[in-house]
């Protein structure tokens, strides 16, 4: 199954390493309110945003699952999450201590 990223300015990424992911999540350092997200996203609907408060917004646009979110991510927990979007492992992603809603950008 393939994932692709989109950069703050809404290009897409396609496979992006973990270097790429790095890069994308760095770029939140600068504050742009009108672009305020990365995000990384599966071919199977899962969505998987990161705000640069530390925000990260977890659903499922094709299954209507979610949203959820969990707040005050570091990037490297970002990553973490990243990286079970990016291999398909979603009951793995849906088992973190997410909270109902897309919380506070």
């Amino acid at each position: 199954m393939s994932y692709f990223a989109y950069d703050r300015m809404g290009n897409a990424i396609a496979s992006p390493d973990e270097v790429a992911m790095r890069n994308l999540l760095g770029s939140l350092a600068v504050q742009d309110p009108e672009h305020p997200d990365v995000s990384l996203n599966h071919e199977s609907g899962w969505s998987a945003s990161v705000f640069g408060n530390g925000l990260v917004v977890l659903e499922n646009v094709e299954t209507g699952e979610g949203p959820w979110h969990m707040s005050g991510k570091s990037p490297e927990e970002a990553i973490s999450l990243w990286r079970l979007l990016a291999a398909g492992k979603f009951e793995e992603l849906k088992s973190q201590p997410w909270a109902t809603g897309y919380g506070d950008e």
